[in-house]
C-alpha cells in the first residue's frame, strides 16, 4: 500500500460560507469524520466546527478522496439539506483516473448494481443481488494511451458508501491509487487515490436558490 501524507490546517480550503452553509475542499488523507480510536479524532468536521461551532456533517468524502464537503450551520438547515440529499435534490460530479482505455465519449452511461457490506472483510463492500440498490453515471472524458488510463467523469444518483470505487472495479475500469479495490499494479500507479469530488448543486436551504460550486482536481 502507498503512504499518504498526513495534511495540516492549511491544507483545507474554504470556498464559500454564509449562516447555513460551509463548502470546503477537502484533501485526500483526511478523515471526514471521527473514526475509532485517539488516533482518528483529526477530520474536516473537527477543523471546521473549531471556526464555525454550529456547523453539521450532511454527506462525507471516503479519507482517501478529495474535493467538495458541504456543511450545514444548525440543525434546521442540517434536516433540510439532508432531505435534499435523500431525494436526489442534490448533484454530485466526481472525476477519477482508472486504469484500462475507454473511449471518449459525451454520452452519459449508468452502471446499475446492487451493493451490500462484505461482513468478512468490512468496512469493504462488494457487489450482491440482494444488496442495495446502487447507480453511478459515467462518461469517458480523455485518455492516457502510453500510461494506459482513462478520465472519467462520474455522478452518483445514489449515496453508498464506496460506490463509485466498487461500480468502476465491477466494470473492469479500477480508479488508479484504489488500495481497498484496486489490483497491486494498479495502486502502485499513483501515490494516492485519484478520485475527485468536482462539482456541487442545490438550492439554497433559507431562499431557493441555486447554488453551484467547482473545485478543480490536482490531477
Amino acid at each position: 500500500m502507498n503512504t499518504r501524507s498526513r495534511p495540516d490546517l492549511a491544507d483545507i480550503t474554504l470556498l464559500y460560507q454564509d449562516d447555513a452553509l460551509v463548502v470546503l475542499h477537502k484533501p485526500a488523507g483526511l478523515l471526514s469524520v471521527p473514526g475509532r480510536g485517539a488516533d482518528k479524532q483529526d477530520c474536516v468536521s473537527a477543523r471546521v466546527q473549531a471556526q464555525f461551532p454550529d456547523a453539521l456533517v450532511v454527506h462525507r468524502l471516503d479519507m482517501a478522496t478529495s474535493g467538495l464537503m458541504l456543511m450545514a450551520r444548525g440543525a434546521d438547515v442540517q434536516r433540510a439539506v439532508n432531505h435534499a440529499f435523500a431525494h436526489s435534490l442534490v448533484e454530485k460530479r466526481y472525476v477519477a483516473h482508472v486504469a484500462g482505455l475507454l473511449e471518449p465519449d459525451a454520452i452519459w452511461r449508468t452502471i446499475d448494481l446492487p451493493i451490500a457490506v462484505d461482513w468478512p472483510r468490512r468496512p469493504l463492500r462488494i457487489i450482491q443481488a440482494d444488496g442495495k440498490a446502487s447507480q453511478t453515471r459515467w462518461r469517458c472524458v480523455g485518455q492516457d494511451v502510453h500510461g494506459n488510463s482513462s478520465r472519467v467523469e462520474l455522478q452518483p444518483l445514489t449515496g453508498r458508501s464506496h460506490q463509485l470505487r466498487l461500480h468502476m472495479q465491477a466494470m473492469g475500469y479500477p480508479i488508479v491509487g484504489d488500495a481497498w479495490y484496486a489490483p497491486a499494479q494498479v495502486q502502485a500507479m499513483a501515490p494516492r487515490l485519484l478520485l475527485h469530488a468536482c462539482a456541487l448543486s442545490l438550492k439554497h436551504p433559507h431562499n431557493g436558490m441555486p447554488m453551484h460550486w467547482d473545485c478543480a482536481a490536482d490531477f
